[in-house]
């Protein structure tokens, strides 16, 4: 069973793909490995090495970081999980001043209180 990163990894990796507009098997041409194994890449049937995905990220031509905002990935997904989606958010608050991170906080907090409120 592959691991929620691996599964978030792949999901990233077809997003960056598909948005420079290559198949699976282009970007494996591109990085020099086999379009089955890009496949088992993006379905996270793949526990890829470090030196694999240097050879994606070059490929893709991006920045490395780009393949770990999680919080660009549709989280509305059946596969969603709360694992993944508190990755995104932790993604997605990564480099924010504390003062922001507060400030979702509260604004967090408010929803939860009136998503309960409605419940009762």
């Amino acid at each position: 069973m592959a691991s929620n990163f691996l599964r978030m990894v792949g999901e990233r990796i077809r997003i960056l793909r598909k948005a420079k507009g290559f198949t699976q098997e282009t970007l494996a041409e591109k990085a020099g490995i086999h379009y089955s194994y890009m496949s088992g890449i993006e379905n996270a049937d793949r526990n890829i090495s470090l030196e694999t995905l240097e050879k994606i990220i070059v490929a893709l031509d991006v920045a490395p970081v780009e393949v770990f905002q999680f919080h660009e990935l549709d989280f509305q997904k059946e596969t969603a999980d709360a694992k993944g989606a508190l990755s995104a958010v932790q993604t997605l608050l990564a480099g924010r001043s504390t003062a922001e991170i507060l400030t979702v906080l509260r604004v967090a907090k408010e929803i939860l209180e009136a998503v309960d409120e409605a419940k009762r």
